[in-house]
């Protein structure tokens, strides 16, 4: 046997090995590139992944050999592991995400009205890989298609589907996202709330008076994800509200020290004096906070600015912390 046989009977064998782990992870870390691989040991890939179930890897593989698998197909096989998290899930959402956009997107859009909300969810999941897709290349368009989730999202009722759809909705701007996204300001499930903030339209400006009085009320919410959610979004938010500070310093106690630590940064990011009070309720770091992230240098760099400007009000300016 020569070397160059010997070399592809190991590449054969660790493909093999790859495609019976199920991760279709590990297969593409192995895989040659499909133009290195002889026709027959693909049909075997593909044979052996398709009689052992293994139908993540098997996704992957006709991704990559260029054989696509027909859009009903692929629901199926993520109907079957009805979870978003799962990997037969994923990577068919990855392939559907890819595939040209109108006849998939069409696809998708004509279970939207399917009574099982798995196969919605399925749908709606489509859906926003269709518009990371297009984001991620740099279409333009990318607003409008998102967009074309509005009316679907007005009259879904399950939490798990709106919430993808929302999800989708924040890339669409303007005015109408924010309207449903006010409508779903009091939802009961928790994760739905969680989404309003983002879908407010502020474009570089302050709220308006009935968005301001959403969050605020988000702020307040008795669920501390939710809360969470809205703190990391008020770090950016541009308007100087006094109301939205006082909200700031509530915040800054929050049971979770991330919420507290995003508190303190957007106070300080608003140059709020009490940013440096508030610094105090961060208390020490949990395990894995890097302690020189910039939203805990962020009143340092408050007190750096309002020292240049002159109108410090006194005290010493402590550098960023050093492990």
């Amino acid at each position: 046997m020569s070397s160059e046989d010997g070399d592809a009977g190991q590449v054969r064998e660790a493909l093999l090995r790859a495609v019976d782990s199920g991760s279709s992870a590990l297969v593409e870390d192995v895989l040659p590139e499909p133009v290195h691989i002889p026709g027959p040991l693909r049909e075997e890939l593909l044979s052996r992944a398709r009689r052992h179930g293994r139908l993540a890897v098997l996704t992957a593989l006709e991704r990559r050999f260029r054989r696509p698998a027909p859009f009903d197909e692929l629901k199926d096989r993520a109907l079957a592991h009805p979870d978003r998290e799962h990997d037969v899930w994923t990577e068919v959402m990855y392939e559907l995400g890819h595939r040209p956009a109108d006849e998939t997107w069409d696809a998708a859009v004509r279970l939207s009205t399917d009574p099982d909300p798995v196969a919605r969810l399925f749908a709606a999941d489509v859906l926003l890989s269709q518009v990371i897709e297009e984001i991620t290349r740099g279409d333009v368009l990318y607003s409008e298609r998102a967009a074309l989730l509005l009316p679907w999202a007005r009259r879904e009722p399950d939490a798990a589907v709106l919430e993808v759809l929302l999800n989708g909705l924040t890339w669409a701007g303007g005015p109408e996202p924010e309207q449903v996204g006010l409508a779903y300001a009091g939802h009961p499930e928790p994760r739905i709330r969680g989404w309003v903030p983002m879908l407010l339209d502020t474009d570089g400006h302050p709220l308006r008076p009935e968005a301001l009085a959403a969050v605020l009320t988000l702020a307040g919410d008795p669920d501390p994800e939710v809360r969470g959610r809205v703190c990391a979004w008020l770090e950016g938010y541009p308007g100087r509200e006094p109301e939205v500070g006082d909200a700031l310093v509530v915040l800054s106690r929050d049971e979770r020290q991330r919420t507290r630590i995003d508190a303190v940064a957007a106070l300080a990011h608003r140059d709020d004096p009490r940013c440096v009070a508030a610094e105090r309720h961060i208390g020490p770091l949990e395990p894995g906070l890097d302690p020189e992230t910039l939203p805990l240098l962020a009143v340092w760099y408050h007190q750096r600015r309002v020292r240049e400007r002159g109108d410090y009000p006194g005290g010493s300016i402590r550098p960023p912390v050093q492990e």
